[in-house]
């Protein structure tokens, strides 16, 4: 009998310390995003079973990232990568190339009703999809997928993260909604230095002016510039807007020829630092409705 109790106990004590052990070494999920709005949603629908890195830091442009050595070496030991598509990471493939990358990355816009739009004779399609909450929501329905995929026995918290925040996003929207509803559709007119709130606009009702495409790559003609200064005029457009991640000389310069007041600084495709008015993508939303309801107010 005390051989037995002796066995026993031992066989007890084991079957706990195998169980620490699996404990401790439960993995995290080491998942990259392209840029930092994409980081933050990943980092909702993943909670504590996921670590997420940007490659594109806070305040960067995803059209102009330029990827470093280090980039290249935080995608090779990625678990799982997220990019939202539609052509905004035009690098993401040769960095693939550059780490020796062996995953495929989930396309989070994927399901998205996306703008299209005729930019220099080619019909292009509008990436900045995030800048509705309404499509925010595909995204988190993508990622889930993706990591439930990647982490099963974690499943059921991603289902239950994406239900929680997909109900924040709908709270988002609601409040934008009544926000920009409050305002005269003919008041509704913004200058931004490129056309990235495109999505904003299809579902507010908001009209955004800007001198420069899709794309922060792209430069515009003088004779565009002139036309649009024009518009700006003709339709009174009182107010315009930096944005945090590019330049903004030029939209400054078509302020001046038009007599438009600065309305202040939109983030429209990365998150502010931690410290500034836009640290998650929740934040920066907000921040933008509340920013431009200021604008129309003043005009």
């Amino acid at each position: 009998m005390r051989v037995s109790n002796l066995l026993l106990g031992l066989l007890t004590s084991a079957a706990f310390g195998a169980g620490f052990a699996g404990d401790a070494s439960a993995k995290t999920l080491n998942a990259v995003a392209s840029f930092t709005v994409l980081a933050d949603i990943v980092k909702e629908v993943g909670g504590d079973h996921v670590a997420v890195k940007s490659l594109v830091p806070p305040n960067g442009d995803p059209h102009e990232f330029e990827p470093s050595p280090d980039d290249a070496k935080t995608l090779k030991e990625a678990d799982v990568t997220f990019i939202s598509g539609e052509g905004l990471e035009s690098w993401f493939e040769k960095l693939v190339s550059a780490s020796g990358y062996n995953g495929k990355p989930f396309v989070v816009s994927n399901g998205i009703k996306t703008r299209k739009m005729e930019e220099d004779g080619k019909t292009v399609t509008d990436p900045h999809v995030w800048n509705s909450p309404v499509n925010v929501k595909v995204w988190v329905a993508n990622i889930e997928k993706a990591l439930a995929s990647a982490d099963p026995a974690d499943a059921a918290d991603f289902k239950a993260n994406a239900a929680k925040y997909s109900k924040e996003l709908d709270d988002l929207n609601a409040y934008a909604k009544s926000v920009m509803g409050s305002v005269p559709k003919d008041r509704r007119k913004i200058l931004t230095s490129h056309d990235a709130f495109g999505y904003f606009g299809r579902e507010y009702g908001v009209q955004f002016l800007s001198p420069i495409g899709l794309s922060t790559e792209t430069e515009a003609s003088a004779a565009d510039v002139a036309k649009l200064i024009d518009q700006i005029k003709a339709e009174k457009v009182r107010t315009y807007f930096f944005e945090n991640s590019n330049d903004s000389r030029l939209v400054d310069q078509i302020a001046k020829a038009t007599g438009a007041q600065p309305g202040g600084e939109l983030y429209v495709e990365a998150l502010s630092k931690a410290d500034g008015p836009a640290p998650t993508y929740a934040k920066m939303f907000r921040y933008n409705v509340d920013q431009l309801s200021k604008a129309f107010a003043g005009s």
